[in-house]
């Protein structure tokens, strides 16, 4: 981690002792807007929501500009609802200088850099991540933390690799301004586990080594969790693989996540030991999760696209208890015409939360605008 922040460091120098003036920057305002018709039955999703009707979107103002030294750089600012609300937020902001040397990021709640749905091929979105709480607990990315990235130049290595490293000092995650102090962190809920030196890191590999195969993978960890009383016994980490390969108008992709929860000891003195993270996917018992995806596409015309894709998460539990396993699959459509999309989906996911025989049907119809 010092050889990551020494990059940084001389990056940011390089940057500041040949940097010119900048030109005006160019403004950009990029988008959707969807409405979406949702029906769930069956299991405990279908006897809460029943059918829903909702609109949402997602606006980027940017502005882009290049320095007198022939450097560019980019900012970001997302607009959209906050979850349940409706209510129109700001978040996911970022601040990119690209120069020679790479790409230098400064992100606040924005850069994650998992790939562990990197491989879908689903034409409107992955079975559980489309208004099903399927309590799935995917891999982790370093978006939830404001941090700094460092990523090689375009072309620089061979079969298309690109490489990235990220940090996230602190582990702070709140929506700051420019100025703001820290905060106490909280990491899954963990907020009393934690202390001052707690961080984030996470690294990316993607590579093109021969035309429509991509492949990929990334790590991430989270360091200084647990106090003297809790001693860390397992460290907060993750990791994914996945690879995609398209051939004329068919595609197909597979991925596969290993996510380990933090545990730690429930005293100084006492061996036993206890998950209490409130994370996603219901942690709270679990020694490791394991997602396999895999999902394939094909495009009929130029305007309609099929695909179906299945997701399965596995939790090892801490304790000696039956295991249930989340199993989704998802078939769907999509048409286009300019910049509006209609999508439908169709779906099945057991054992939603990791509870037995919890299973739920999901029928969604979609209009999507593009601007």
């Amino acid at each position: 981690m010092k050889n990551i922040m020494k990059i940084m460091l001389a990056l940011l120098t390089s940057v500041s002792l040949v940097a010119g003036s900048a030109t005006a920057g160019e403004l950009t305002v990029t988008g959707s807007a969807k409405a979406t018709y949702n029906i769930l039955s069956g299991g405990s999703n279908g006897a809460s929501v029943g059918k829903g009707m909702g609109i949402t979107n997602e606006i980027d103002f940017g502005a882009k500009g290049e320095l007198d030294n022939g450097m560019s750089w980019n900012y970001q600012v997302q607009f959209d609802p906050a979850a349940g609300t409706g209510t129109g937020v700001v978040d996911d902001t970022r601040l990119e200088l690209t120069t020679t040397y790479g790409t230098l990021g400064i992100y606040v709640l924005e850069g994650g850099l998992d790939v562990d749905n990197a491989a879908s091929q689903s034409v409107y979105g992955r079975p559980t991540d489309i208004g099903l709480a399927s309590g799935i607990s995917d891999g982790t990315g370093i978006d939830g933390f404001n941090n700094l990235q460092i990523h090689t130049p375009a072309d620089l290595l061979p079969y298309g690799i690109s490489l990235k490293a990220a940090y996230a000092p602190g582990a702070q995650k709140t929506m700051n301004a420019a100025d703001a102090a820290s905060v106490d962190p909280t990491i899954n809920g963990n907020a009393a586990q934690l202390f001052t030196g707690t961080s984030v890191e996470q690294y990316q590999i993607k590579a093109n080594p021969v035309d429509g195969f991509d492949v990929g993978a990334d790590y991430y960890k989270v360091s200084g969790q647990g106090n003297t009383t809790e001693v860390v016994v397992q460290a907060e980490e993750s990791g994914s693989i996945f690879a995609t390969y398209k051939i004329g108008a068919a595609s197909l992709g597979v991925s596969r996540t290993l996510k380990a929860p933090l545990i730690l000891a429930t005293s100084a003195t006492v061996s036993a030991i206890s998950n209490t993270g409130t994370g996603e996917g219901n942690t709270a018992a679990a020694r490791q999760i394991t997602n396999n995806k895999m999902s394939v596409a094909y495009n009929v015309n130029d305007n309609l696209s099929l695909s179906y894709e299945v997701e399965k998460s596995e939790r090892e539990l801490i304790t000696n208890a039956a295991e249930y396993d989340i199993e989704a699959d998802a078939v769907q459509a999509a048409y286009t015409m300019g910049g509006m999309t209609l999508s439908v989906s169709h779906g099945t996911t057991n054992n939603v939360g990791y509870t037995q025989n919890n299973n739920s049907t999901q029928t969604l119809f979609a209009m999507a605008m593009a601007f």
